[in-house]
């Protein structure tokens, strides 16, 4: 039998801050992590497309709440006392410089989410944190006295005593842990998918693979589910940022409906009918002659552009002067309301975020600890949080494993 102040399970970003901030803010304290797989850190690796999108520019912690889908009023409280300019200056005081996209997204300088993965690494080997691999927990029990008897499967398994428990294995499964923590006492929100792109039949949608828009308004006709942003065609129908929160905000609401809804993009978000309506009459003066189909407004793609005229009936013989009342109005609907057909979802394998886990009303955000059993806490997406694309889900790993890991360090 092994005896530790802390047991971190799972080796992600929560997980690894809350190791390393707990053998920190409490030097000589015993900190064990274990992680099930052979990689720690494999979210960390391919995020961002592998440059690691660390966290948000957003350092008003009501503001940042709102990008919430799930957990915004408990993360409130928590980003007043870690937010990503904490996280900003720890990464930076440890080497590891971050910058600023235009979008708000930040990433290291370096571009290489290798850059956060050493650093976490060396700060958890400097700060005495035992790592162990292909190792995970398959029993947990409370003692009579206080503290966890745990058991560790895999090569380096066994039983394990520790004073402080910390779960943070990830996006939630159904499995051992989740009968456990139930057994326990947790209600545990049935986990769906977030963060997805759309699967279309349109053979013209998926003809613009590869095609970026800027900006764009997506919506589900119906529901309040409404979202601005860039969009992007793919192979199997539509990506982009845009469509990555409109799933975040939806994913319970799109889960019921097996992923089969209308989609609406409106292609102007700038513009009303009349104002384009407007832009017509210019064009029917500035350009009398020009095929419509070969004149795009709105900042559109041209190949986009095409496929809108061509689909409201407007085809390529048609000119700006000789442009109907009711073709412009056709066009003009056309480019305020498409309606695709959604018939599925795809999500990376790897890099997937869900919604569900354990329920935060059992959980003091204060500590992270569970509030049905003393000593138990959590972090990350194990919880019922999750934020939209752009550094979010990290930002709500590193502030919920920091908590997690000062309280364990001062209560262990």
């Amino acid at each position: 039998m092994e005896n530790v102040d802390v047991l971190v399970v799972g080796g992600g970003a929560a997980g690894y801050f809350g190791a390393i901030t707990a053998a920190q803010a409490r030097p000589g304290c015993r900190v064990l992590l274990v992680e099930r797989g052979a990689q720690p850190l494999s979210k960390v690796r391919i995020s961002g497309g592998g440059r690691c999108n660390v966290t948000h520019s957003c350092f008003e912690p009501r503001q940042l709440s709102t990008r919430y889908p799930r957990g915004a009023k408990a993360l409130l409280s928590a980003f007043s006392r870690f937010q990503p300019a904490d996280t900003v200056q720890w990464f930076e005081s440890r080497g590891v410089s971050l910058k600023t996209e235009s979008d708000g997204r930040m990433f290291p300088t370096t571009d290489r989410s290798d850059s956060i993965i050493e650093c976490l690494e060396r700060e958890a080997a400097d700060s005495g944190v035992d790592v162990r691999i292909r190792c995970g927990a398959q029993e947990l029990r409370p003692l009579s006295g206080g503290g966890w008897e745990v058991l560790l499967d895999g090569p380096r398994g066994g039983v394990v005593h520790a004073s402080r428990v910390l779960i943070a294995t990830g996006g939630w499964r159904t499995g051992t842990l989740a009968t456990l923590l139930e057994t326990l006492g947790h209600e545990i929100v049935a986990p769906v998918p977030s963060l997805f792109t759309f699967h279309l039949n349109d053979g013209w949608v998926r003809e613009l693979s590869g095609l970026a828009v800027p900006a764009v308004e997506v919506s589900v006709p119906g529901t309040a589910l409404r979202e601005k942003g860039p969009m992007l065609f793919t192979h199997w129908g539509l990506s982009g940022p845009a469509i990555l929160r409109l799933s975040a905000w939806g994913a319970r609401e799109l889960n019921q409906r097996d992923y089969a809804f209308s989609l609406r993009v409106r292609w102007c978000v700038s513009h009303n009918e009349q104002q384009i309506l407007e832009t017509f009459q210019q064009m029917r003066q500035s350009s009398p002659g020009k095929a419509v189909v070969n004149t795009p407004l709105f900042h559109l793609p041209s190949r986009l552009w095409e496929r809108i005229v061509v689909s409201a009936g407007v085809f390529g013989e048609e000119r700006w002067n000789r442009l109907t009342r009711q073709a412009s109005l056709g066009l003009a609907d056309r480019l305020l309301r498409t309606d695709l057909q959604v018939t599925g979802k795809s999500m990376h394998k790897d890099e997937f975020v869900t919604c569900g886990g354990v329920h935060l009303k059992h959980v003091d955000f204060r500590t992270m600890e569970s509030r049905v059993c003393p000593g138990l806490h959590f972090a990350g997406e194990v919880l019922d949080l999750d934020g939209i694309t752009g550094g979010y889900n990290f930002q709500a790993a590193w502030t919920t494993g920091w908590l997690a890991g000062l309280a364990m360090a001062r209560g262990a």
